[in-house]
């Protein structure tokens, strides 16, 4: 047995800086922008077992085997949902599915700012449920541009409207990541996400036409807003607390599309805003693509095949999501692996823990009940409807594995030294430190799941790093760690617009390379406004609203 140590160097002060070397290392090298986000993360990596072999006292052995179960846990189940969601995504561009469907949808409304709410929020929150990691600012981008948006408006505006589904994305990864480091049931979690994210689910959609138009051209649409933001909110929290945290930006988005869209057909604005730049100095209005509008038709039969990819991944999931699946398969298809030398011989100890109490370290492979493995058949499917032939499956999957590598290793190499600070005690000595900030900490503590994704660029990432020490802290104050678990992952979407990664991705899909700075510049104060208000909200509920927070 081994007790964790939580001030190896006799000073709360030295202790804390040396627990804080891995995280700082990873958030500095990836905000110089000159080290990719995989190598920073290796590099950091290494500092977390140097720290915590040398000055926190882990064996050695100990140390290495929890970064191997962290990089192992990192691909199954997180790695495999990225993998195979962007698998499908290139099967639909392949044969022009993905091209239809941007076509339909731009057709739906010639007024600038409904545009703005059916793409940028509503199927951009889509994407952000079926994907994440950059691909709904890619595909909202790309799209706006192609229908004429000036650059800074199609970049800036996409990276605004993707905040509130984001802790969601890519089928709740972020949520299945922020239960891994902290052993919350990711259900419980992703209910008290449901209980906050709903209200910006309301604001963005406003906020998002405000920044555009100005107030006065907000208010000329205020009821199609209404009826965007609602009918996204309120599916957010019905589906979030009654059914599960995957699927949870799928429903939302695509009841908000449908609403949105009808109430389009019986209401229209008295004004139609036809002006594709920003209502303040937009310097990238010069620079606008001359766009010739499409002349594309499309018959019914064409705009369902575009649509039947998705609505296959729908009704899959769907199953995959529910309870009973999980008990039905999990018998047959599970195996679980109590890593040797690891499991349950590592005490977490007071003051941290109220008696010693062994740490667990168990590697669960569910390997038909992943969201990863539902994904993969539902592009399987697809792929044989929109004609591929296995071979041509097979090539394309080899291809998709190439482009993700770098991103598979980033996240195993993240969740290992999440992994790994846990079992270490490293992020306890970090979650003490925390506990300093008194009665305020849930504003700050949601403050720093926004630093975390605007450093990382990936509210998964930031969970990981930073879920257990929310836990810790709030145990430590008497403070709810599933409010505070969940703070992490909803204060850190509003840090999702501004990190390097997103604003790189907006550039390239908009095609306005060089003006990086010119993006973040723009949205960087919303950015913090908006991470306030959520950590005002957490303030409410810790010490107020009691009543909104999800208990076991």
């Amino acid at each position: 047995m081994w007790n964790q140590v939580y001030n190896p160097l006799g000073s709360s002060v030295l202790s804390t800086i040396a627990a804080a070397l891995p995280v700082v290392t990873l958030l500095v090298l990836i905000a110089s922008n000159k080290v990719k986000a995989h190598i920073a993360a290796i590099i950091a990596l290494i500092v977390a077992n140097l720290v915590a072999i040398f000055i926190f006292t882990m064996p050695a052995g100990m140390s290495l085997r929890a970064t191997v179960l962290g990089a192992v846990t990192g691909f199954f189940p997180i790695g495999w949902i990225v993998l195979n969601v962007i698998f499908l995504y290139r099967l639909t561009v392949e044969k022009g599915a993905f091209e239809t469907l941007q076509t339909t949808i731009g057709n739906v409304t010639t007024d600038r700012r409904l545009q703005l709410l059916l793409i940028a929020f509503s199927f951009g929150a889509f994407f952000e449920g079926a994907s994440g990691f950059g691909t709904p600012v890619a595909v909202t981008g790309a799209i706006l541009i192609g229908l004429g948006f000036s650059p800074l408006a199609a970049s800036g505006l996409s990276l605004i409207a993707n905040t509130a589904p984001v802790a969601y994305g890519a089928l709740g990864t972020p949520i299945a990541g922020l239960s891994s480091v902290t052993g919350i049931d990711p259900y419980l979690l992703g209910a008290m996400v449901g209980r906050q994210l709903p209200f910006f689910s309301l604001i963005v959609p406003f906020w998002l036409i405000w920044v555009f138009a100005g107030r006065r051209g907000m208010m000329q649409i205020w009821p199609a807003i209404l009826v965007c933001g609602v009918s996204f909110a309120v599916p957010q929290y019905l589906i979030s607390n009654f059914v599960n945290p995957w699927i949870v930006d799928i429903g939302a988005s695509l009841i908000s599309m449908a609403c949105l869209i009808g109430f389009l057909k019986v209401w229209q604005p008295k004004e139609i805003w036809t002006s594709p730049a920003l209502r303040s100095h937009d310097e990238s209005a010069a620079t606008m693509p001359k766009v010739v509008p499409s002349t594309k038709t499309f018959t019914t039969a064409e705009t369902w095949a575009a649509f039947i990819p998705w609505i296959i991944v729908c009704a899959i999931l769907l199953i995959w999501g529910t309870g009973w699946f999980k008990a039905w398969v999990n018998p047959f298809s599970t195996w679980n692996y109590p890593v040797p030398d690891l499991h349950n011989l590592i005490n977490k100890v007071p003051p941290v823990a109220a008696r010693a109490t062994p740490e667990g370290a168990v590697f669960s492979f569910t390997w038909l009940s992943y969201t990863g493995s539902g994904m993969l058949i539902a592009a399987i499917i697809s792929g044989f409807i929109m004609g591929f032939s296995p071979a041509k499956i097979v090539a394309e999957y080899g291809r998709t594995i190439k482009v993700c590598a770098y991103s598979l290793i980033t996240i195993s190499a993240m969740l290992a030294i999440g992994t790994l600070t846990r079992l270490s005690g490293l992020d306890a000595t970090l979650g003490l430190a925390f506990a300093g900030a008194g009665v305020l900490y849930p504003f700050f503590g949601t403050l720093l799941g926004w630093l975390g994704v605007a450093l990382t660029g990936s509210d998964t990432a930031s969970n990981i790093l930073f879920g257990n020490l929310q836990k810790i802290t709030s145990e430590q104050l008497g403070l709810s760690p599933i409010l505070m678990g969940a703070a992490n992952s909803s204060g850190g979407v509003m840090g999702k617009m501004i990190d390097a990664q997103s604003i790189v991705v907006a550039s390239t899909a908009t095609n306005w390379f060089g003006h990086e700075g010119t993006i973040l510049r723009f949205v960087f104060l919303h950015s913090i406004a908006l991470a306030c208000l959520v950590g005002v909200l957490v303030m409410l509920q810790a010490y107020v609203l009691t009543g909104m927070i999800v208990t076991p």
